[in-house]
């Protein structure tokens, strides 16, 4: 299957997603709530996840959905074809005003990512992918980084794994590390070679990083758990274990190589 339309359908649900936190962003307050410690939801995400749905049932409805704002179910533990949605990655920073934060819609196969959307709600940037078929940001082809070694490389990194130390034993391989909001604008920055790899200490949910797991694959780069090797999706367990790492296989390896 080539996943045209279901790439298509991505970007409109991701497009439809954004129009809803755009909006929400320019307003002079952004009232949020914790749904659990340090785990903020706000208006936005909720609006935003329910936008997205709605291009989703209608264009698939019989696909099931994980998203990080709908309550999860069993049913799709025994699904082919599973979305797998953040309607607002990087809650916090858009909270703070902080532009780091994006919209990921994918379409996970058997387990495997197929079709990809990340959308930057402010920028409007649109990174698409497609099983087979390319990296694209805004219709254009892209591909990760072509840095030879992890001395000259530039990592991003979560500012809360930052503050809590946890890249702390890893700072000397990199020239440079840059803190940025989103995992999924992260991973999308990384397909897109404006960063050399991405490294997380901490767990991530499958709504994290499956867009931008496509999305660094198909820009020819890699996406692990160290010690599990490549993701297969909607599993029981949604969250993936550290240390996780994206970008140029050489680099995702030497990491590899010098973490573990």
């Amino acid at each position: 299957m080539s996943f045209e339309r279901e790439a298509d359908v991505a970007r409109e649900a991701a497009l439809a997603g954004g129009e809803v936190i755009a909006r929400h962003a320019s307003a002079e307050r952004r009232a949020s709530w914790d749904k659990s410690d340090d785990n903020p939801v706000t208006a936005a995400d909720l609006e935003a996840n329910a936008a997205i749905g709605a291009v989703l049932r209608a264009e698939f409805p019989d696909d099931c959905v994980l998203s990080e704002e709908t309550l999860d179910s069993e049913s799709r533990l025994g699904a082919s074809r599973v979305w797998i949605v953040d309607p607002l990655d990087g809650t916090k920073e858009f909270v703070e005003g902080v532009p780091e934060f994006a919209v990921s819609v994918a379409l996970a196969v058997q387990g495997r990512p197929v079709a990809a959307c990340i959308l930057q709600p402010i920028t409007r940037e649109c990174f698409t992918a497609r099983l087979g078929s390319g990296a694209r940001l805004d219709g254009e082809r892209i591909e990760v980084s072509r840095a030879t070694d992890l001395a000259h490389s530039t990592m991003l990194s979560s500012r809360t794994e930052m503050k809590r130390g946890q890249i702390e034993p890893f700072r000397g391989l990199f020239a440079r590390i840059e803190p940025v909001g989103s995992v999924a604008l992260k991973l999308a920055l990384v397909a897109a070679a404006r960063a050399d790899l991405w490294i997380s200490a901490a767990p991530k949910s499958e709504w994290d990083v499956c867009a931008g797991d496509l999305l660094v694959r198909e820009a020819g780069g890699r996406f692990v758990e160290l010690a599990r090797g490549e993701r297969i999706y909607n599993q029981r367990e949604v969250l993936l274990q550290p240390l996780l790492a994206a970008g140029p296989a050489h680099l995702v390896e030497e990491f590899r190589r010098r973490a573990c």
